[in-house]
């Protein structure tokens, strides 16, 4: 089995925000409706720890990925124990869901457009939203879309993916979730949602200041899904090539040298601290997307590096590293490579 890593208005708020706090304030102790939006691998994980735990969990899903759970179940086959949801609620569109807490979105990146309309509706019941997406562009979009007070910062890391019956394999002691307050008025909200994962079969972090953590995530994906990728290789054949390890390096310096023009804060000692958690990783352990390259899928990298390189032109900063693998990963991207037929 192959080893990756997913690390990731219309209307007024203003009722809304006050109206959460009362509500909350009266609510501790009690469960969460959380929608979980996107049912692969990470998003059925801790969905399905959610459900585990006691709390209302609907996973909203398109047509396809629903009658694959109806025909063959929804499992976690798991190193922190196994899991069987059984029978759970599967929705369509947001408007079966009802109001709710919470909307963890667990998508690609590719597929955020595609998913704000249902976003908005979410947001306009009630919900905040906490992506887990990687990359951080998608953060100032949602932002803008659902406004600010909508949209918590988190991030994950876990090592699982789906069978070939749409089960949850998850292979190592790592399932977390980092996150935490964007804007002040999320606090209390974040504190109940750690009371909820506390409760839970996971892992959990309530980090004082997520955007560095975002941003430190974000220097790790984009150098360690680029390189994989663009090279085709795990990350133990390029831990023994020099040359190509120098290019991890020089990927992580460039990315802490973007983050530090949004006032993040990186230092080298987040280049040397990532630096020695690659050589910790398993010799065959790759990225996500190389995974994703590997099957003819779909790649993140207009997300991820291409992201970044938006961000670095906003910021008239040169990122040529990081240009260069998205150069090299591009032809990939859409899952079909064509090769032109010689004269």
């Amino acid at each position: 089995m192959e080893t990756g890593f997913s690390f990731g208005y219309p209307f007024t708020l203003r009722y809304y925000k006050k109206r959460e706090i009362s509500e909350y304030n009266r609510r501790q102790g009690e469960k969460m409706k959380v929608v979980v939006f996107g049912a692969g691998a990470l998003g059925v994980y801790f969905g399905g720890r959610w459900l585990e735990a006691g709390h209302e969990v609907s996973f909203l899903v398109r047509e396809r990925r629903k009658r694959e759970i109806e025909e063959q179940g929804l499992f976690i086959h798991s190193v922190a124990g196994d899991y069987e949801l059984d029978e759970p609620k599967l929705i369509l569109h947001p408007d079966e869901a009802g109001s709710c807490d919470l909307v963890l979105l667990s998508l690609k990146g590719y597929h955020l457009e595609q998913a704000l309309p249902f976003l908005k509706l979410l947001v306009g019941q009630g919900a905040r939203v906490l992506p887990l997406l990687n990359g951080i562009e998608h953060i100032y979009k949602l932002q803008d879309e659902l406004g600010e007070d909508a949209v918590l910062g988190g991030l994950a890391f876990i090592i699982a993916t789906l069978d070939e019956k749409g089960h949850v394999i998850h292979t190592s002691g790592q399932h977390d979730i980092v996150f935490g307050a964007l804007v002040s008025s999320q606090q209390e909200m974040c504190e109940s949602l750690y009371q909820m994962m506390e409760k839970s079969r996971m892992n959990a972090a309530l980090s004082p200041d997520i955007i560095k953590s975002l941003w430190q995530k974000y220097m790790f994906i984009t150098a360690f899904s680029g390189v994989t990728t663009a090279a085709n290789l795990p990350i133990g054949r390029i831990r023994e090539q020099e040359e190509t390890l120098q290019l991890f390096r020089s990927v992580l310096t460039e990315m802490k040298n973007l983050a530090n023009t949004f006032q993040v804060g990186l230092e080298e000692q987040d280049i040397e601290e990532t630096m020695e958690r690659i050589e910790g990783l398993p010799y065959e352990a790759t990225s996500s997307m190389h995974q994703d390259r590997r099957k003819s899928l779909f790649l993140e990298v207009d997300h991820l590096q291409g992201g970044a390189l938006r961000l670095a032109e906003q910021s008239m900063l040169e990122l040529p590293y990081t240009a260069a693998l998205y150069a090299l990963i591009k032809p990939f991207e859409s899952g079909v490579v064509s090769v032109a037929a010689k004269p």
